[in-house]
């Protein structure tokens, strides 16, 4: 059977180690960090300290997921052993305007093509 290298002696914190992630479209990175065994999603992607490399990162407004779901209240959250925290970026754009200019874009272009 596999020794858990993370479990402490009795008296020690418990610790844990997860991921976290940042991805923009020129760069993105992926970082180990351990982290005390309770810690909060919040305070497990702020201790990565990947604020440094990317420095659009707003503690304040960001929003966190795990594994792709969002975390509705990341500084309530603890996170578990070999969770990947990801960062995500603002939108840039409102993807319901988006569909919806698509659409009348491709209407215009047929009812031009049958004319």
């Amino acid at each position: 059977m596999a020794e858990n290298n993370n479990r402490s002696e009795p008296g020690e914190d418990s610790r844990v180690s997860i991921e976290v992630a940042y991805a923009r479209p020129d760069d993105y990175r992926i970082l180990t960090v351990d982290v005390k065994e309770g810690t909060s999603v919040l305070d497990a992607a702020r201790q990565s300290g990947m604020e440094s490399i990317f420095s659009e990162i707003d503690w304040d407004s960001v929003k966190l997921g795990i594994f792709g779901k969002a975390v509705i209240r990341p500084a309530d959250q603890a996170v578990k052993e070999g969770d990947r925290i990801e960062i995500y970026r603002p939108l840039i754009a409102d993807p319901k305007e988006v569909r919806k200019k698509r659409a009348e874009t491709a209407k215009l272009k047929k009812e031009a093509a049958a004319s």
